[in-house]
């Protein structure tokens, strides 16, 4: 297997700015690896709202976060600011996979790389579904 790289910011189609908190910082006083998971479904579900008309709670079709993984290059801290790269890494009719670059605003190469697979679902009959349409058109827009 080959070692993980931290990738550069041409990678990305889209950014969001993501505050780090006070509470962000553990012990040794850089936010904690769970944090990140927390930035990365923030902004994938602002992405799948402000661009793809998801409606939390009312929607019948939801994607479930069916794998996920994170590789650290470089630890960030509070207070700052990062920018939270945006890419699909793999779109199928059922499923999308995500890949999210967390950088500091003065830097071209990530400090974490993200990745996470949603899986849409059928919310009533529990069974897989196509990615609603609205969601494909932003999500093809993002490729």
């Amino acid at each position: 297997m080959a070692h993980p790289e931290p990738a550069h910011r041409t990678r990305y189609a889209l950014f969001y700015d993501v505050p780090t908190r006070w509470a962000d910082n553990d012990i040794y006083g850089h936010a904690n690896n769970v944090v990140y998971y927390a930035w990365f479904d923030t902004v994938v579900n602002q992405f799948l709202i402000e661009r793809g008309g998801m409606r939390p709670g009312h929607d019948p079709v939801v994607g479930y976060v069916v794998a996920s993984a994170c590789d650290y290059f470089a630890p960030v801290s509070y207070p700052e600011v990062l920018e939270l790269g945006l890419r699909i890494e793999r779109l199928g009719t059922k499923s999308v996979s995500w890949e999210l670059g967390v950088f500091s605003a003065t830097e071209d190469t990530t400090r974490a790389v993200g990745r996470f697979t949603h899986a849409f679902v059928d919310q009533a009959s529990g069974k897989s579904a196509a990615i609603p349409p609205t969601i494909l058109k932003a999500l093809e827009a993002l490729l």
